[in-house]
């Protein structure tokens, strides 16, 4: 979200695309505009392979402050939808003793914040909180259900006429991806059961501009530009 600008959204619009703008509420990032807003006591330990990145005590007022003012720029810019990653932080040695209902007062917080400017709000994996959260929240993102055979766990969001953008690395991206890879993760059968109705495209882990449909069709988009 930071790094695009009103005009790119403006563009993206024009072409009649939704925009989903992502932007991480359970962690600290160094570099972002906001990150010298943070206290030292919102930090718990460091995200593992994530250097600098560490998780956010999802109760501080202050990261609430904060989250409020990325939906509120969010909205500022023309996004339609957030996408508020790593809100998970009770599955992961986060250092602040979070727990799984810490995390579902957070969303709620996060997707009644967004509602009072006209946003939706997805959930970025998390599939432990579906049960809970499916009320709060419009649209699931998830990443590698299929390489970590967890597809079913994401199921009820189609049921209740919920997409679910579904996300996976395969080896061998950005390039040409054989068949057989492109069926392994497109396929609703084997790892992938449980994903009938998903929204699935294959992209590199460095999230670059390149994307592979499961129809086959790749594109690269140019990034940096408006």
């Amino acid at each position: 979200m930071f790094t695009n600008s009103n005009s790119t959204i403006e563009t993206l619009h024009r072409l009649g695309k939704k925009v989903i703008c992502y932007f991480s509420a359970g962690s600290y990032e160094p570099g972002r505009p906001d990150s010298s807003q943070f206290h030292k006591s919102d930090l718990g330990k460091e995200l593992d392979g994530w250097p600098g990145e560490y998780w956010l005590n999802l109760s501080s007022t202050n990261v609430r402050t904060i989250m409020a003012n990325r939906i509120q720029l969010a909205a500022e810019k023309g996004c339609d939808a957030i996408d508020p990653d790593n809100v998970d932080g009770y599955n992961n040695d986060n250092g602040l003793n979070l727990t799984q209902d810490d995390s579902i007062s957070f969303i709620k917080f996060l997707s009644t914040t967004a509602t009072s400017y006209n946003l939706s709000t997805g959930l970025k994996n998390a599939g432990d909180l579906i049960d809970t959260v499916l009320p709060l929240v419009h649209f699931s993102v998830n990443e590698q259900c299929v390489q970590y055979s967890e597809c079913t766990t994401f199921a009820p969001f189609v049921k209740a006429g919920k997409p679910v953008f579904h996300i996976e690395y395969p080896d061998g991206a950005p390039g040409q991806l054989s068949d057989s890879t492109v069926q392994k993760y497109c396929d609703n059968q084997g790892d992938g059961e449980g994903s009938e109705g998903f929204s699935t495209v294959l992209k590199d882990m460095d999230l670059d501009g390149w994307v592979e449909y499961c129809s086959g069709q790749v594109a690269t988009t140019p990034l940096g530009t408006t």
